[in-house]
Formats: C-alpha cells, sequence, structure tokens
C-alpha cells in the first residue's frame, strides 16, 4: 500500500468496480447453463451437452463483443471521470485495459468450465487458479516493494490471466475428450433453447442485483468520498473477499449435487442434506465472523502500520453482517437455483433499487456507514426474508414455518457464542503495547481455539444437522486410519 499508494489501489478497484458492471452483459447466462447441465450430465448424454456448451460459446462471445464495445465507449470518458487523479492517462487505459483483456478471456477462451462446475468436478482447475494466484500476488509484492511500477504490477495480472487460461482449456481437453471445443454451431442454435433463453432473461435481474449489492459500494465511495476511502474501505473488503473465496471454493461442487438431488426426488434425503448445508454453512459463518470482529483491527494496524487504515466499528460489524448473510443464505441460494426460481424477478430489482436509494441517501449524509448499511438492509429483506419463504413455497411446497422453526436454535447458539467469546476475550493475553506478528498470532489463536470449542459444542448440543455433519466427518476419518 505505502510502495503503491492509497491512490493508485483507489483507482484499481474503481476500474475494477467498472469491469464488473460490465460483466452484468453476461445475463446470467452461465448460471442458466449450469442448471440446464445437470440432466444430460447425469444421463450421459454427450450429444446434448456437446449442444448446450456450443451455446454457451455462441452466447458467449456475443457478449464478449458487448463488453468490449461498452467497455471502449466508457474508456472514452477517462479524461472527464478521472480528470482529478494524479496517473497519466496512458496508465490509466493500460490498467483498464490489461483488466479488460483478462475479462474477455472468459468469453472467448475458457467458457467451457461451466462443464467442470456443473458436473462437480471444479476442483480440477480450482488448485491451478489459486496456485497461479497466490505465484502472481508474490511478485506483484516484489514488483510493489522493490520496483515501484505501476505498469510491470498491472501486467503480471495480465499474463497469469493468459497463462491460466491456456492450462483450463487443455485440463478440458483432457477431461473430456469427447467435448467439441471449437464447435461449428452458430447463432441458429439460441431457437433450440427458448427455456435456457428463458431462465437467462430472469437470471439477468438477479446478476443486476448481485452487482447493486457487491459492485457499487465502491464506486459510491468513490464519487461520494475520495479514491483514499476506496483504498482503505478496500483493506477490509479484500479480507472478506478472500475468505468468501476459500469459503465458495470448498463448496464448490455442492450446488451441482443439489442439482442431482432435485433430480434424484427423494424429499427426505433432501430435508437432510438442506439442513446439513444450513448447519455447516452457519458454522463457517460464525465461526469467522466472531474471529474477523476481535483480530481484523489489530491485523491491519500491524500490516499497515498506521491507525488512519482502521475503519471504525459500525462500518466493521456491517461488513460482518455483510460476510455473515452472504454465507448463511448460500444453502438456500444454491437449491433455488437447483430448481431453477428465477421468477421473483420483482425481488432482485427491489432489492437494487432499495440497496442503491439508501447507500445514495445515506452514505451522502454518513459516508461509508451509509453506502454499507444500504447493502445490509436490502440483503436482510430479500436475501434473508424473502428467498427462503420463495424455496418453500415454489421449491419444496412447505411452509415457510418449518424452516424458522430449524433456523432459530442454530440462530440462539451463534448469538451465545458471540457473547460468550466476547467476555472470555478480556482475559486473554493480548499485549496492546508494541504490537508484534507474534503477539497477533498468539491472541489470534486464543481466539480460534475459544470459539472453535463453544461454537462447536454449543451446535452439537443445540442443531441436528451438525450432528450429521459431525458424525459423517467422524466416518471419514475413522475409516481413512482403519485402512
Amino acid at each position: 500500500m505505502d510502495n503503491l499508494g492509497d491512490s493508485f489501489i483507489g483507482l484499481e478497484t474503481t476500474l475494477r468496480s467498472i469491469l464488473g458492471f460490465l460483466n452484468l452483459a453476461e445475463l446470467g447466462i452461465g448460471t442458466a447453463i449450469g442448471f440446464t447441465l445437470y440432466k444430460p450430465i447425469f444421463d450421459k448424454n454427450y450429444k446434448e451437452i456437446n449442444k448446450i456448451i456450443a451455446l454457451l460459446g455462441v452466447l458467449y462471445k456475443k457478449i464478449g463483443y458487448i463488453i468490449f464495445g461498452v467497455g471502449f465507449i466508457i474508456s472514452l470518458f477517462f479524461p472527464l471521470i478521472f480528470s482529478t487523479q494524479p496517473f497519466s492517462l496512458l496508465l490509466i487505459y493500460y490498467v483498464f485495459y490489461s483488466l479488460l483483456i483478462s475479462v474477455l478471456l472468459s468469453y472467448f477462451v475458457n467458457y467451457h468450465i461451466s462443464l467442470l462446475g456443473a458436473d462437480q468436478k471444479g476442483y480440477i482447475v480450482q488448485q491451478y487458479y489459486q496456485s497461479f494466484n497466490i505465484i502472481r500476488v508474490i511478485l506483484q509484492v516484489v514488483v510493489a516493494l522493490y520496483f515501484k511500477n505501476f505498469f510491470l504490477y498491472i501486467t503480471l495480472e495480465l499474463v497469469f490471466s493468459i497463462i491460466y487460461s491456456i492450462v483450463v482449456r487443455y485440463k478440458i481437453k483432457k477431461e473430456y475428450p469427447w467435448l467439441i471445443i471449437n464447435s461449428l454451431e452458430k447463432k441458429e442454435i439460441i431457437k433450440e433453447y427458448p427455456e435456457v433463453i428463458k431462465k437467462i432473461k430472469q437470471v439477468f435481474f438477479h446478476k443486476i442485483s448481485a452487482f447493486v449489492k457487491n459492485g457499487t459500494d465502491n464506486l459510491l465511495i468513490f464519487f461520494l468520498i475520495n479514491a483514499q476511502s476506496v483504498a482503505f474501505f478496500g483493506n477490509y473488503q479484500l479480507i472478506f473477499m478472500k475468505l468468501g473465496g476459500l469459503v465458495k471454493m470448498a463448496f464448490a461442487g455442492t450446488g451441482s449435487a443439489v442439482g442431482n438431488l432435485i433430480a434424484e426426488n427423494d424429499e427426505k434425503n433432501i430435508k437432510k442434506v438442506l439442513w446439513e448445508l444450513i448447519a455447516i454453512q452457519f458454522f463457517i459463518a460464525g465461526f469467522f465472523s466472531i474471529i474477523i470482529y476481535h483480530v481484523i483491527n489489530s491485523f491491519i494496524l500491524l500490516w499497515l502500520e498506521k491507525d488512519i487504515y482502521i475503519l471504525s466499528n459500525t462500518i466493521l460489524l456491517l461488513m460482518i453482517a455483510n460476510f455473515f448473510m452472504i454465507q448463511i443464505s448460500s444453502p438456500i441460494e444454491r437449491f433455488k437455483n437447483a430448481y431453477g426460481l428465477y421468477s421473483d424477478t420483482w425481488a432482485a430489482i427491489t432489492e437494487a433499487l432499495l440497496n442503491l436509494a439508501i447507500s445514495l441517501i445515506f452514505g451522502y449524509f454518513y459516508g461509508i456507514v451509509g453506502i454499507m448499511l444500504g447493502t445490509v438492509i436490502s440483503m436482510f429483506l430479500l436475501v434473508v426474508l424473502w428467498k427462503p419463504y420463495f424455496l418453500y413455497k415454489y421449491g419444496f411446497k412447505k411452509s415457510i414455518y418449518l424452516y424458522w422453526k430449524g433456523l432459530l436454535p442454530i440462530i440462539f447458539v451463534f448469538v451465545i457464542t458471540a457473547l460468550i467469546t466476547d467476555f472470555l476475550t478480556e482475559y486473554l493475553i493480548y499485549g496492546n503495547d508494541h504490537l508484534t506478528l507474534f503477539k497477533w498470532i498468539a491472541y489470534a489463536t486464543q481466539v480460534t481455539i475459544v470459539v472453535a470449542i463453544v461454537y462447536g459444542i454449543l451446535l452439537l448440543l443445540f442443531v441436528p444437522g451438525f450432528r450429521i455433519f459431525y458424525s459423517r466427518i467422524k466416518s471419514l476419518i475413522l475409516t481413512k486410519f482403519n485402512k
């Protein structure tokens, strides 16, 4: 941060947010295609799979051209948009087009990755993605520390995106030798799948909602406050994003697994898996939320060595609330997608408008707190409250009362754990004076142990879904050691 500067980090974050807006053109094609692939994969219908992937290719290439075109038009206004930035237009354009090319690779080169996700094999390329990502970050740190070269820093982003795309294409060819990588199908194939197009149109509104929820905070902070605040906010956001990414990667195969489960139509098993996933996701959400609350500020201070980078406790709590709700709503989202329930477009539009309205109004008066408030309120109303109701009514065809009846004990356990942890941390060894890495690790370890023990025991005592998960893990461990 000190070597590249707050302004450059703010510039890069803002440009990524603009690209996030351009990605709305994707319309949710990948989500709709993934839902369509479940049945032919289950039936091993290779001909149908090839046709669906060909359809994906046709649609993605059309969208790729649109994204590039709109991106080019927006870039024409950069001299006005970034007139107050201390960087040359050459650097701004280089950063933008490098990031844009990295995005377009997924539309023109490695869109076949959707097949791996639908086939519960996303882990095949995730290991490469994480490895390349770690190497890239390490090299970027070296560049930031010793070369302080903005162009080289961004070039690494582009180079590793190209390498990853090549590796993904190679692995897909190896995994699916029967897959037609370069299909000759033309745009006429779109007419053969009217149901897919209908789903895409519905998912589009949900994509807009997701963007407003996740992608506009940085833009609003940039325009309502300043680029430096984007960087301060981005430090915290980066930690939540990386943590959320790891959790998402751990559950990468569950979406398609749930899709296959729905196809089997075993009501008892569906209920069992749903509550097991809810219990696991609630444990993860609560575990990390409580720990982050107690250790993140000291980590930021240790990392950046200045109090100026530490955000207020109110902002931190709102960011944790956002992370928490994303995690606990994930199982509902997976089952909703598996049933192909996207018709609640009004809910997506309402969430986006509510988010934007609250963020704009309160952001103007209260800064980052007001902007985050819009995200949290809209998510609570439309994601935490509405989506479970929609799933239970049109997917499970059951009363929503069953959901809240099962969820209340889990919420109770989380609240009790948070209170107990807050009480016990007063007695943990910390050492506020002269904070060092060793002291921080020791404190973070103590907090982690307290949360793991208290939360784990309470969930085992009061939550059946967590007991099922515990038994499953215990059985796997015993089986492994008995071999």
